[in-house]
């Protein structure tokens, strides 16, 4: 009895926290109608702060609850609802969801910017970690009754703003419909904002909460994990009621504690059932509760993809490998062998390309595939031992096809689900694969066979022999990989140019429509998903084939969102968006890092200004991620619009390729430095529309609109240039009368006299 009631003090005391961060989520959704993903990632960063003026500069603790709580927490709501969330309305789901991924990895990257992550820190309980009291003969800390009784007042707090008052019931109502609730004389934006500082507030609480319940260690990437388990306690009140909600953190609470205290001492796999519980409640709550709409009307993104032909993708992939060997050229063996790995992450993030960005559905766990397809691999596919050790073909398939099977079985109960609930179920996924399946490195017995999941926590993938194909040469590796990508790169857009690709983008605009047409989206959905996991797998086989050795870190979800988010920013519809947003996740900013870290070792009297520009290089990343709301359609989608309109403009394009091209041949002898290569050609790349518009406008903008943009000569008007109203404005302007014409003039004393 002394045991059942133990457990249930703790079960109870870690749901309490679970309720309190989950109704911080219910909050902000039912006002804004976006899932804040960085909501871990606040109570993260909330407990830091909390340590920093508490334990780092001894602030007293109600002095420092009253800043993080009562200042820190709203600015930071605040701040990301009027900077960022207001403006993504009329955003597609995918887009809502990478600005929360980007803003969470960039909380995460400003934590290890301030607390380096590699020194200790520790948070004690409220009135410390023995003072309490004893209830049933059961010991309960005054910090266990505080989460207890916080809870229990937020729940029935918000239960009543939500029902009893008018500003509870109009937040509920911004973002079903914020025009009519502006005719009711409501700004749905304050309203939102409120919500946003309430639920940052909330968030920020918990992580104060639960880091000493939690052993007191403040980590970063643990602490948002944890936090983010509140997730399944929000979708059981389906992101709506709080009520509901705080009965699924309870129960979460509870089944986690009695997990550790009523399962066998045998089982050695119980401590990871425990972590990966939460999210196995969440995948089978978004399949068992019947699914309601999500909340938000149905709009108009503003996402513009262009799929070009199979012909144009052909030419394309032949560019790409010519260019790719040119690059390795110049190249050092490390570099060849960091340029593959990138290549390998572009396969990986071609699958979203594949499946999002053409058939909508989303997967925010894709390198959890090749986890799968790598641990198979390594169990089945690989041949010799020792040096002569090498994956062989079989070993390739036998990974792809399990990863496209699992992929399957994952999609085939998630078929029903859309959106967020698909999303969060992905990540469900990955995250329970991550917590229970890598971590498992266990020996274990097999109808007489001696196995672990994952061997000592390290798998190592020898490179694939197959006859004269040996891929342990650095430069046939990663021109295979480079040749491989533009394979899968023209089949993927054949396959949208086709029958079953049209099929995909009508299921994605509209599935109602869809299935009145007679298409059967159980199979779509089905046939893609296994598709794209089978590509996913592909990618991350090789990808720690290239490592040479992987961990379970290798494959955790947050490579998964940085890559999403990265190849989101590139443009998802675009190939040539997966191949810049696998680069840049896989190799780009960590060498940008590499290099920075390197600079501040050989040059100490400037160690300070490069530890800087690493930092700012580290959190860059997120930074470009919310941008993403300005240009949902990505950065590849604005670099084709701008050279669309050189098409005109050739010796614009041909002096942009001159340029490029003895760049290069001055880094191939030696004259230039390959980062001044880079530089010059990310320069020139990016600034050649600029230029044409600079030097031939007619050709590159039109006759009608270079002259529009052409300056204003007075002189002109009235001979060549038409008058008219916004002439006669901006002369008036560049003549410096604008401001007197704008003033009324002053009445004369007669007129005074007149009209007094």
């Amino acid at each position: 009895m002394d045991t059942f009631l133990t457990f249930t003090v703790l079960g109870l005391v870690l749901g309490s926290v679970y309720a309190i961060a989950a109704s911080g989520l219910v909050l902000t959704y039912n006002t804004s109608g976006i899932f804040n993903f960085a909501h871990g990632a606040q109570a993260m960063l909330g407990a830091f702060a909390y340590w920093q003026f508490k334990v780092g500069w001894g602030l007293p603790t109600p002095v420092a609850l009253l800043i993080v709580l009562g200042l820190l927490g709203p600015l930071m709501g605040l701040f990301l609802y009027t900077v960022i969330m207001r403006g993504m309305r009329d955003t597609a789901e995918v887009t809502k969801i990478v600005v929360t991924v980007s803003i969470l990895l960039g909380m995460v990257s400003i934590s290890h910017w301030f607390w380096h992550p590699e020194e200790p820190r520790t948070m004690a309980m409220f009135f410390g970690d023995q003072s309490g009291i004893e209830i049933l003969g059961v010991g309960i800390r005054y910090h266990e009754l505080i989460c207890i009784g916080v809870a229990i007042l937020i729940a029935v707090g918000l239960r009543i703003m939500f029902t009893r008052t008018r500003t509870g019931v109009a937040m509920r109502g911004v973002v079903d419909d914020p025009d009519l609730l502006r005719l009711n004389g409501h700004d749905p934006d304050r309203l939102a904002a409120l919500s946003w500082v309430m639920g940052s507030t909330l968030a920020v609480l918990a992580g104060i909460l639960i880091t000493p319940i939690n052993g007191g260690t403040l980590e970063a990437n643990m602490l948002t994990l944890l936090v983010i388990d509140a997730f399944a306690a929000a979708m059981f009140g389906r992101l709506r009621s709080i009520p509901r909600t705080f009965a699924g953190a309870i129960f979460l609470g509870l089944a986690a504690t009695y997990v550790l205290a009523y399962f066998p001492t045998s089982w050695n796999w119980t401590s990871n059932f425990r972590v990966s519980l939460p999210m196995i409640a969440l995948f089978v709550v978004l399949i068992v509760l019947p699914q309601d709409r999500l909340r938000g009307a149905v709009t108009r993104t503003r996402e513009r993809y262009h799929v070009p032909s199979v012909r144009k993708a052909v030419a394309w992939a032949v560019a790409l490998v010519i260019i790719v060997y040119a690059i390795r050229l110049l190249m050092v063996t490390s570099a060849v062998t960091t340029m593959t790995i990138g290549m390998t992450f572009a396969i990986i993030a071609l699958s979203l390309t594949l499946l999002t960005g053409y058939a909508g559905e989303m997967n925010l766990a894709p390198v959890s595939f090749g986890a799968i397809s790598t641990i198979v691999a390594f169990h089945f596919g690989i041949s010799g031992a020792g040096l002569a050790a090498h994956l062989n073909l079989w070993g390739v398939a036998l990974g792809v096809a399990a990863a496209a099977v699992i992929g399957g079985l994952i999609a085939l109960p998630a078929l029903r689900l859309r959106g967020l609930y698909l999303a969060l179920a992905t990540m469900a996924f990955g995250v329970f694969l991550s917590n229970m399946v890598l971590r498992d490195t266990t020996q274990r017995e097999l109808f007489g066979v001696q196995f672990s999941i994952f061997t000592d926590g390290n798998i190592a993938i020898p490179p694939l022999k197959v006859g004269p194909l040996d891929l342990r040469n650095e430069t046939v590796f990663l021109m295979t990989m480079t040749v491989l990508f533009a394979v899968l790169g023209v089949g993927v857009i054949a396959l949208r140019n086709s029958g079953y690709g049209r099929r995909l983008a009508a299921m994605k605009d509209s599935p109602a429509a869809s299935a009145m047409l007679g298409q059967s989206l159980v199979r779509l959905k089905l046939g893609v998903f296994a598709l794209s996991s089978g590509i996913a797998g592909l990618g991350g086989l090789f990808m720690a084939s290239a490592m040479g050795s992987v961990s379970n870190e290798s494959f955790s979800i947050m490579v998964s969102l940085s890559l999403l988010m990265l190849t989101v920013v590139a443009g998802i519809g675009y190939v040539s968006g997966a191949l810049f947003g696998g680069l840049m996740s896989g190799i780009g900013f960590a060498v940008i890092m590499t290099t920075f870290a390197n600079l501040a070792t050989a040059q100490p009297g400037h160690a300070d200004m490069w530890t800087l520009f690493g930092n700012i290089a580290a959190v860059s990343p997120a930074l470009i991620g919310i941008g993403v709301a300005l240009n949902p359609s990505g950065s590849v989608h604005q670099v084709i619009e701008g050279y669309r309109t050189l098409a005109n403009a050739k010796p614009v394009l041909a002096g942009g390729a001159v340029v490029v091209l003895v760049s290069y041949l001055l880094a191939l002898v030696g004259v230039l430095d390959n980062w001044w290569f880079a530089s010059i050609t990310i320069a020139t790349v990016f600034m050649l529309p600029v230029v044409g518009q600079w030097l031939m406008p007619e050709a590159v903008l039109g006759a009608e609109e270079a002259k529009r943009r052409e300056p204003l000569v007075p002189e002109r008007v009235g001979v060549d240039e038409p008058y008219s109203e916004q002439v006669r404005d901006e002369i008036d302007r560049e003549l410096g009368i604008a401001e007197y014409l704008s003033t009324p003039p002053a009445r004369s004393d007669k007129e005074l006299v007149t009209n007094g």
